[in-house]
């Protein structure tokens, strides 16, 4: 007797490892994919080498890391968390590595190797791959669902690469399957999570999370490229702030610390219109009085050397002389000549430059939203509808994401395992 009637929609992360898990465990399983490739997020990611997951292999640690979805994770990681990643894909011939802020890639170094692996689990799954197939509605029948589609290329045989040609759209006979699962990426808009919102759920209003932020201090923009690896970013009036590296941009600033802060702050920095002041401390190891007392030490050791010669370390020379120039010290000031005014204002630029953020910017390809489908709403001990029987849900249109790349996809590769296992026994 073969298993259930299985739809996926959506050809990402999430969808791919429900849909091989299924087919894996006898379901017959069809994914959809609106676009002409798969996996175009687990390809972009990284900068092309997909950070698969994170090397921390405490579950409730792991939760620690989500904005949004984290209590509601630590079951679903108690079943299937990153160690479970890592034996998956090494079961499929792929290594991965473990860098040391903890982020994990293939130890090729390119995401092709991950969008190999899992276009061939499907295969070798029989999973039907279906490109260019968008989903305009679903209707919950007597018995599974019914999906109108819209087709923009006939079928075709996928190469290596796993993308077709787009030809122009047509509308396709629809599909009926015993179960349906939703993970279809992001809600970006709450149009794109209308498919979820016609089968009766709520959906979070969506708001973008891990961004960068654009400033217009000339004297910043022009260090761009520049990279401090301990800094404190901050918001004023908020409980907003976060240790990590930092870099330097021809718009502003990003780096670890401004997208954990941008993920942690996603709806008050929403709110604010991403309009506001940020601070940063350039040496978080030396409070106040420890950098006055390391400029007294210069002035008493080094006071004819010129200030700007003199870098307190790690800063860069580049960087010191910037800050310095911008605490409103000229080149020509001297340690000896220093006055305490001068001393206290490059003691508050060091510790406390403020900048006016004017707004964000992002990678439209590596997209992160706060916001989707609402959490309480579904099961997570199967990620099951708990208002539509037989609708699943995996993956980012979930109100869930993680401070960086790696924790959305472990949600993604976990959410997709369970749904895949429920789906197929259900």
């Amino acid at each position: 007797m073969s298993g259930p009637k299985v739809i996926v929609v959506g050809g990402g992360a999430a969808g791919f490892f429900a849909a091989i898990t299924a087919a894996e465990l006898g379901s017959d399983v069809t994914l959809l994919e609106k676009t002409s490739q798969f996996l175009s997020k687990v390809r972009i990611s990284g900068g092309g080498r997909c950070n698969v997951t994170h090397g921390c292999f405490e579950p409730r640690d792991f939760t620690k890391r989500y904005p949004r979805g984290g209590k509601e994770l630590i079951g679903p990681f108690h079943r299937f968390q990153a160690r479970d990643t890592v034996a998956w894909f090494e079961a499929r011939g792929v290594e991965l590595k473990v860098e040391a802020d903890g982020r994990m890639f293939p130890t090729t170094d390119s995401s092709q190797t991950i969008v190999h692996c899992l276009m061939q689990a499907a295969s070798e799954a029989s999973v039907e791959l279906r490109l260019n197939c968008g989903v305009t509605a679903v209707r919950k029948a007597e018995r599974g669902f019914e999906l109108g589609l819209e087709r923009r290329s006939p079928n075709r045989q996928l190469g290596e690469a796993g993308s077709a040609e787009i030809a122009g759209p047509e509308a396709g006979p629809p599909l009926r399957c015993d179960r349906l699962l939703l993970a279809t990426g992001g809600c970006r808009s709450v149009a794109l999570g209308q498919l979820a919102a016609s089968l009766g759920h709520t959906l979070v209003p969506p708001v973008p999370s891990l961004f960068t932020v654009q400033i217009e201090a000339p004297w910043l923009r022009a260090l761009a490229g520049v990279s401090v690896e301990s800094a404190e970013v901050s918001v004023p009036q908020t409980n907003l702030k976060e240790h990590g590296p930092v870099l330097v941009t021809h718009w502003g600033l990003s780096g670890p610390a401004v997208l954990r802060l941008s993920a942690w702050g996603a709806r008050e920095l929403s709110a604010l219109d991403y309009r506001f002041p940020l601070h940063l401390n350039w040496l978080p190891h030396l409070n106040a009085g420890q950098l006055a007392h390391e400029i007294q030490s210069r002035r008493d050791k080094q006071g004819a050397k010129l200030v700007v010669n003199a870098p307190i370390a790690p800063l860069t020379a580049r960087l010191w002389e910037a800050l310095v120039q911008a605490a409103g010290l000229s080149r020509e000031v001297r340690w000896a000549s220093m006055s305490r005014t001068q001393a206290q204002q490059l003691i508050q630029q060091l510790s406390r430059t403020e900048f006016a953020v004017l707004g964000k910017s992002l990678n439209k390809d590596e997209f992160v939203t706060c916001g989707g489908v609402r959490l309480s709403e579904v099961n997570f001990k199967t990620m099951e509808s708990k208002l539509c029987p037989g609708l699943y849900f995996a993956g980012e249109l979930l109100d869930i994401d993680g401070i960086t790349g790696g924790f959305n996809f472990q949600a993604a590769w976990t959410t997709g395992w369970i749904a895949g296992n429920a789906m197929a026994a259900g």
